[in-house]
């Protein structure tokens, strides 16, 4: 047990950091709900019936799929993009998909490799972007989610005001869907970019996320 926390604390510790985040996230939403549905004359909701409702699921959803949605372009722009003296950079030559020999796929592949990373053809390729692949997915879906959510979120409050409700393809054209979209969005560009800039004069030893501390500016793609 002691080597399996050891080996996988990293994700064990935003685990927890996430699970307790959630939970906080949702309490938090409820007495606010509760105390705008007060104010407004309208029914208290348990914390049972907020957790399953559309108001604390567009708000969950809303984060997650700008999260993905970082990790899926970051991903890709890293493949063919690169930023000289960068941590988050590869070398500026080794820019694109690179050898095969390099990725050690197909025959170059190690006898300890994944085994779709020896198989060739349409396995390998489906490995070989894997990452790429499940990120999107989950982008895609919780983006989705978050557009469902916020129309039902919408249309009750629609319904409250006595006012006609719209459908799910109209909200996605609203003003303040892709407000609450683009806010997300253009805070994890930021800090995405920022990182990359940053770890090209600053330091942080013992991570990987930075370079040796002794390392020149110009030294890119390594690993302290």
């Amino acid at each position: 047990m002691r080597a399996f926390l050891r080996n996988n604390s990293l994700s064990l510790f935003f685990l927890v950091l996430f699970l307790a985040a959630l939970a906080g996230q949702s309490v938090a939403g409820w007495l606010e709900f509760n105390e705008d549905a007060r104010t407004h004359g309208a029914d208290s909701y348990t914390y049972g019936r907020y957790v399953l409702s559309s108001e604390f699921g567009r708000a969950m959803l809303e984060n997650w799929q700008s999260e993905y949605l970082q990790f899926v372009l970051f991903i890709l722009a890293t493949v063919w993009f690169v930023q000289r003296g960068s941590n988050e950079s590869k070398p500026p030559d080794s820019i694109g998909p690179e050898s095969d020999q390099k990725q050690l796929v197909g025959p170059h592949a190690q006898q300890n490799s994944p085994r779709w990373a020896k198989a060739g053809g349409w396995r390998t390729t489906v490995y070989s972007n894997s990452l790429l692949i499940v990120m999107a997915t989950l982008f895609f879906g919780s983006w989705f989610g978050q557009s469902l959510t916020g129309w039902r979120e919408y249309s009750h409050q629609q319904e409250e005001h006595g006012q006609p409700a719209i459908s799910w393809a109209g909200y996605l054209t609203r003003a303040d869907f892709w407000e609450a979209t683009l806010e997300n969005w253009q805070s994890e560009f930021l800090a995405v970019g920022s990182m990359a800039a940053f770890t090209i004069y600053l330091r942080q030893r013992g991570s990987p996320e930075s370079k040796p501390v002794g390392a020149p500016y110009d030294q890119t793609g390594t690993s302290g």
